[in-house]
């Protein structure tokens, strides 16, 4: 099939965004009686989920300290529950496992979760949090928990299963899904800013919007867009100069090869996802050495499309080339390799210090493809907004799999409709001063 010269809308990268925006706009354009045939194409330079959506470990939460987050989330969670199956999605609910020192911070999103209607409850003190604990594993071993944050909804699905089912759905909608072609400049016409044509190394393709859901090369994009690499930001009532727009992390997954029925809770079901930030000091599993007494997070799961245990860690900080961000950059001699086999030290031990079975299981460790770099904007949460008139940035932040619900809003405001659940995530924050409050998780995006 020949390359196409034109379509309405283009949208870069076949992710989780783009694919769930041009489900969602596929369906508003029949839902009006239009032909969608020729209308929305997809550009990927590789293939469908061939980037973060294609490694990401498939957690689906709601498990957020920011009130603007929670509710992008729940909306978010409405879509995965809409068709569990369709979305190899698997609703077995979410536990923020905490320290004393994130309590007050945790019971914060527990009354708010109440207030949107979010069904979750909240154990409070050390012997309750054992105790509840104890009632899904009876090897619960965690020390310094005193609190209990269990979601009842959200849980996990499986990225590539669900992009594939996605893709499938939108290609039955009309949508046209281009694969192997790679964006390399934005052009515009007569004067305006507005992007008119999309320069490929497959040809030119014309359009009357373009739509950029890239993942961790969203920093290229946003250049090509020349859209500013550094920024004003207003923190604390101060205006900051030169702050960096985009800053990368590494983060940090692995799969424990067990049965994943190992995992499951006592009366044999599929346990929620765990999460566990504590200040306890934690210890190696493998020689008995301390690790680290500062705090410390990991979230794991039974996986059977992993197959093993799977989850990760607190990410770090990297510095990236000017090229094109590498998802997964680790080779055997690599200074990555050898920090994804600390991590695997620090994980597994983790994972022994909160139940027992998994005590001795670091020859069972396997480094998945998982995890990845991540790209951040300056404040660590998402950017959905609109720039040179027919430009939308979905800059997530990292944020991403979880929120299948974007593209379904960032469809609508295409389409005329502005979306309030997107309000708080546009550029203009920054220097307005409007940012999103940081709670005391060692994770720089909760």
């Amino acid at each position: 099939m020949a390359f196409p010269e034109h379509a309405d809308f283009v949208i870069i990268g076949a992710g989780i965004h783009g694919v769930s925006t041009a489900w969602k706009l596929a369906e508003r354009l029949k839902e009006r009686g239009e032909e969608v045939e020729g209308r929305i194409v997809v550009l990927d330079k590789a293939g469908i989920a061939a980037g973060a959506s294609g490694i990401a470990c498939g957690v689906v939460r709601n498990n957020y300290f920011q009130p603007a987050m929670r509710r992008l989330m729940a909306h978010s969670v409405d879509i995965w529950e809409s068709d569990p199956e369709g979305l190899s999605y698997h609703p077995v609910g979410y536990m923020q496992i905490s320290c004393e020192a994130m309590r007050e911070d945790v019971g914060q999103i527990y009354a708010q979760q109440r207030e949107i209607g979010y069904e979750s409850v909240f154990i409070e003190g050390a012997n309750a949090s054992t105790k509840y604990m104890r009632g899904f594993f009876d090897d619960w071993q965690a020390q310094n928990i005193t609190s209990v944050l269990h979601e009842k909804r959200g849980g996990y699905s499986n990225q590539t299963r669900t992009m594939y089912a996605l893709a499938d759905k939108v290609e039955k909608l009309g949508v046209r899904i281009v694969t192997g072609v790679e964006v390399k400049e934005f052009v515009s016409e007569n004067g305006s800013g507005a992007v008119r044509t999309v320069e490929t190394t497959k040809g030119r393709i014309t359009c009357e919007r373009v739509i950029i859901a890239a993942g961790p090369w969203v920093r290229d994009f946003w250049s090509m867009l020349d859209l500013p690499a550094k920024i004003r930001v207003k923190a604390n009532g101060e205006m900051q100069d030169g702050i960096d727009m985009w800053r990368y992390w590494q983060l940090e997954e692995g799969v424990l090869l067990l049965d994943p029925d190992l995992g499951r809770a006592n009366d044999g079901s599929v346990p929620p996802v765990i999460h566990v930030d504590t200040d306890a000091p934690l210890i190696s599993t493998v020689d008995g050495s301390t690790i680290t007494e500062e705090m410390w997070g990991i979230y794991y799961k039974p996986d059977w499309h992993f197959g093993g245990i799977q989850g990760g860690a607190s990410p770090y900080k990297v510095d990236t080339p000017a090229e094109a961000v590498q998802i997964d950059p680790y080779g055997p001699s690599s200074p990555e390799f050898v920090a994804s086999m600390e991590f695997a030290h620090m994980w597994v031990s983790a994972l022994a210090h909160c139940q027992k079975r998994y005590e001795g299981q670091m020859p069972k460790y396997h480094r998945e493809a998982s995890g990845g770099i991540g790209c951040f904007t300056a404040d660590s949460f998402p950017v959905f907004d609109h720039f040179r008139e027919n430009a939308t940035v979905i800059a997530d932040s990292n944020h991403g799999w979880k929120m299948i619900g974007v593209g379904h809003l960032i469809a609508d405001e295409v389409l005329g409709t502005p979306q309030e659940l997107l309000e708080p995530f546009r550029f203009s924050r920054f220097e307005k001063g409007e940012l999103h409050p940081v709670s005391h998780s060692p994770y720089p995006w909760s």
